[in-house]
């Protein structure tokens, strides 16, 4: 009953769902008796006559700890949702031995935060059994703006989620450093928000991305020679002015390295050559 978890039972009470939670911190899980549900000291309590459970905790480790605990109490036929952030092998390893024990696991991720969660905003993925899926769909959909299905591939869906959270690590690392420039530079963040407002460089995304997944280098709209001139620029600019930077030498490094096998006139976007399946 974290942030999301709570949310996501505030949200069920509203629509008139009955709802029992258990959480490690007791007084997390007494705090939505506020909102209807029937809070529970221990684990197995709350899941006994539970046709669903969910599951919003940390890591593969505590999932599979709960499960462990809660495994008793479960009635026939119940089937576990789980929303944590896990391992693919964690979710498949766990689809396979539940449905052994004659249960039934889903793994169903989310990108949503707290508000979403109360909202019933936001994205939910899912992949594996279909016929299990499309039993649950209606109510996996009231729980989300969208809910989508990667198909049949067990761990499919906590494969998506992980590449999802890792761009937007990689963007917010990525605005740290702009900002951490402009500073040095003397150009305040309002300053970068308005330039961002007038140009978005977001909407080069889907076709950078298609440039890189066609493997297609060699007709460069920024030369990787001219990139790593600018990125130059970029340390040198940060380092006079006191700031840090984390993502742009890393990027510098990856393109001297690139220069040097002779691509420094290709397209800068060559050095992701090798991440691409």
């Amino acid at each position: 009953m974290g942030l999301l978890g709570s949310n996501f039972v505030k949200a069920m009470r509203r629509k008139g769902e009955e709802v029992q939670v258990w959480n490690r911190t007791a007084s997390k899980a007494h705090a939505l008796e506020a909102a209807g549900a029937r809070a529970f000291e221990k684990a197995p309590d709350a899941v006994r006559n539970a046709d669903i459970i969910h599951l919003t905790l940390k890591d593969d480790a505590t999932v599979d700890e709960v499960l462990a605990v809660i495994k008793e109490a479960l009635q026939p036929g119940a089937v576990i949702i789980d929303h944590t952030t896990t391992s693919a092998a964690g979710a498949v390893k766990r689809t396979q031995e539940w449905k052994k024990m004659g249960f039934a696991y889903l793994h169903a991720p989310v990108f949503m935060g707290p508000a979403n969660a109360l909202e019933s905003t936001g994205h939910m993925l899912v992949s594996g059994d279909q016929v299990l899926i499309k039993k649950y769909e209606a109510a996996l959909s009231a729980m989300t703006g969208k809910l989508v299905n990667l198909g049949p591939e067990e761990g499919r869906a906590a494969g998506l989620k992980l590449v999802g959270n890792s761009f937007l690590l990689s963007l917010t690392a990525g605005i740290a450093d702009t900002l951490s420039l402009a500073r040095a530079l003397g150009i305040s963040t309002g300053d970068v928000s308005s330039l961002f407002d007038t140009w978005n460089p977001g909407a080069a995304m889907p076709a950078r991305l298609k440039r890189i997944a066609t493997g297609k280098f060699n007709e460069p709209s920024w030369e990787l020679n001219m990139a790593r001139k600018d990125a130059g620029l970029m340390m040198s600019a940060a380092q006079q002015g006191g700031s840090k930077l984390a993502v742009i030498p890393a990027i510098a490094s990856a393109m001297d390295n690139w220069i040097a096998k002779g691509h420094g006139n290709d397209d800068w976007s060559v050095i992701a050559k090798d991440s691409v399946s």
